[in-house]
């Protein structure tokens, strides 16, 4: 019901030009008379119908009562409608004497057509109108027959034969429609009910990353920990014959940390509730904390890093420790896929209103047409078992979806066999000169990772 009160609101000045059309016609050249009674007779059945529409579009009552108490108000306003309508129309009609009636068949005609298009919601008040249009179509070329007693070779008689075949048409629209409706509201159905799945499916998962988080972090934590101990000698020499296997368990505990902080952030990304603390970076800082902290990871992968800042102290609008998660994330990936003794080395750049900080390897290089498995989920460019360093495949979706947050992009540039250079770019805030206390005197801050 509200879908039909809806659709026929909405045709309100659509029904108005076609009355104003018809009325103004039949004044000129039949009668004013009846052009302006039946024009009030329609106004009266629009204020009956506008009436009725509201009542409906507030009603909060779902109960058989109130459905059949609207229908019958619905059903008063559709045969008053369709009643003024086929009166204005057999009243033209009259007016011409035995004719062929053009103007009112098509009058008629027009009006049915609208109803079989706008009127499919319903079943019953599509059918009660298309059954008083229909009656009127038959009725306008019937009564000349039955009045003049034509032979069947009259013109009068094609006229009725061709109203027959119309109408057989406007019904067939009629049903052309209402099955095209009915199939639509069965794919809304579908689509609902898969939608409850979905949000069922996402429920479930977000109960299982919550487990993760609070049954599996505790005590991976601990054994990561002791792990950590016993490799570092605190506890004593470990023999030569356990610390292969040691080495091993202690590079899967991280391993296993990391994938279960990375499905974390995964599910608050999904669930929109990923935190962000809004404030003035300074780009210098942060580049340079990220280096410091990415120290040990270049050493393991014999890798060593090289910031080459800027003149002055760039800034940016944004959550620090975000974004030192995806500095943390592009250096780690450069030091991954580099050779042992390459240089990784970032550069910070300023062009029109925006700061670009750019991560360059010279590794191995991404392979073209891979940017979706570079910023998809669970995939990685190298999935081979050969990988020196692993990773859960999370990383760059992850970037990516932090830096989307502050309005800003991410990409790569790359050439296989040569290296990767990846840049983030985020809208500058007005930089400011101030010397710099963290960088040395020169072009370069040089953070070198020894090979071990």
């Amino acid at each position: 019901m509200r879908d039909f009160v809806s659709g026929g609101s909405e045709l309100f000045w659509q029904r108005q030009s076609m009355f104003v059309g018809a009325s103004l016609l039949t004044g000129y050249y039949f009668s004013a008379r009846i052009a302006i009674f039946c024009y009030g007779l329609l106004l009266l059945s629009e204020a009956v119908d506008y009436l009725i529409t509201r009542k409906v579009l507030a009603w909060n009552d779902p109960t058989p009562q109130t459905a059949r108490y609207f229908m019958g108000w619905i059903t008063f306003s559709t045969v008053l409608s369709a009643g003024s309508v086929s009166l204005f129309t057999i009243l033209v009609a009259r007016q011409e004497g035995i004719s062929y009636h053009f103007t009112p068949l098509l009058f008629m005609f027009s009006a049915a057509i609208f109803a079989a298009m706008y009127n499919h919601q319903l079943v019953r008040i599509l059918t009660i109108r298309l059954a008083i249009y229909g009656a009127t179509l038959i009725y306008i070329p019937a009564r000349d027959l039955w009045i003049s007693d034509a032979a069947i070779q009259s013109h009068l008689w094609l006229q009725f034969a061709t109203t027959l075949f119309v109408l057989y048409f406007i019904v067939d629209c009629g049903l052309v429609f209402l099955r095209l409706y009915r199939k639509n509201l069965d794919t809304i159905d579908a689509l609902r009910q898969e939608h409850e799945k979905t949000k069922r499916a996402f429920e479930a998962k977000s109960r299982f990353l919550a487990v993760v988080s609070h049954e599996l972090r505790t005590p991976l934590t601990s054994i990561k920990g002791g792990l950590d101990i016993v490799n570092s000698g605190v506890l004593g020499d470990v023999p030569d014959n356990m610390k292969t296997v040691l080495d091993a368990a202690q590079k899967n505990s991280h391993r296993l940390a990391d994938l279960i902080d990375d499905l974390l952030d995964l599910q608050k990304i999904d669930a929109g509730e990923m935190s962000f603390k809004m404030a003035e970076v300074d780009l210098v800082s942060l580049v340079s904390d990220a280096l410091s902290a990415c120290k040990s990871y270049g050493e393991l992968a014999k890798v060593s890093f090289r910031f080459e800042a800027p003149p002055d102290r760039p800034r940016v609008f944004g959550d620090s420790g975000r974004l030192m998660q995806v500095l943390a994330n592009l250096l780690s990936n450069a030091a991954k896929f580099s050779a042992p003794g390459d240089e990784v080395v970032l550069r910070v750049e300023q062009n029109a209103g925006k700061v670009r900080i750019c991560v360059e390897d010279h590794g191995i290089g991404i392979p073209p047409n891979a940017k979706s498995k570079v910023f998809g989920r669970f995939s990685q460019v190298d999935s081979s078992d050969r990988r020196r360093i692993g990773g859960t495949g999370l990383g760059m979706n992850i970037t990516r979806q932090i830096v989307m947050a502050h309005s800003g992009s991410i990409d790569y540039d790359s050439e296989l066999g040569k290296g990767t250079t990846f840049w983030v770019e985020l809208e500058l805030l007005a930089p400011t000169a101030q010397p710099r206390s963290d960088a040395p005197d020169g072009d370069t801050l040089d953070l070198i990772a020894t090979p071990a």
